[in-house]
């Protein structure tokens, strides 16, 4: 797949993992967490348990908002591993959460794509509090910020990406989507048929074997020439 048709007023981009240091923030966290609770944990062990309770809270209903799902997926993969949970590890990874730094080329970048007249918004699994700590250093490029909590839905759910759209008065075909998420984002994109850039940053995570996004790039600077490429920068 390549990138074509129209010249898209919007890129809209997943926020942790593709502009924020997710992977990196989460073991932190993690660890202040876990290395008071005493023992020898495996931290990776623990992140796939509490990722498996996370995604799996996301997706009962009634809609929790993240701050609660990630509290309540905490305490169930405490329970799991015999650990004590206390409502402080909650905050703890929240607050952590609204920490996270961007990765070194993305201010820069969202800066570039913003000077080439696109509009730039974050679709996010998350709450408006817990990400305005993320945004707030993005050195301010980012127009608009649709979350989980807005919609209430979380990706892979096309609930969230059409309430994104109509917020921001388009349809899909005036948007690329830029995500480092195969399992939410390019799962939504396979279904909804919207374009999208994928950045693969080697952390082991692939697309769907019966999918493949219209460009990859390896870190987010690598976009402008994708957009240059289709005529559009």
């Amino acid at each position: 797949m390549t990138l074509a048709g129209p010249r898209p007023t919007w890129l809209t981009f997943d926020c942790y993992g593709t502009l924020i240091q997710w992977d990196e923030g989460l073991l932190a966290a993690m660890d202040r967490i876990l290395s008071a609770k005493g023992g020898a944990i495996d931290q990776k062990a623990f992140i796939s348990v509490y990722d498996r309770h996370e995604h799996a809270l996301e997706e009962e209903r009634p809609h929790r908002n993240f701050a609660d799902v990630s509290a309540l997926a905490l305490e169930r993969a405490m329970a799991e591993f015999e650990l004590p949970f206390d409502a402080a590890d909650a905050e703890i990874l929240t607050s952590s959460i609204g920490g996270m730094p961007p990765f070194p080329e993305v201010v820069a970048t969202l800066e570039r794509l913003k000077a080439a007249g696109f509009r730039l918004a974050i679709v996010s699994n998350t709450d408006d509090a817990i990400i305005a700590g993320n945004v707030a250093q993005l050195g301010g490029h980012v127009d608009r910020v649709i979350t989980a909590q807005q919609a209430g839905a979380y990706k892979p759910s096309g609930q969230i990406f059409h309430h994104a759209w109509q917020s921001l008065g388009i349809d899909m075909n005036d948007l690329v989507h830029i995500c480092a998420s195969p399992h939410l984002d390019l799962v939504a994109a396979r279904a909804l048929g919207f374009r999208t850039i994928w950045v693969d940053r080697g952390t082991g995570r692939k697309p769907l074997d019966d999918y493949r996004p219209n460009a990859i790039v390896p870190t987010l600077d690598k976009v402008p020439a994708v957009l240059a490429a289709a005529g559009w920068m």
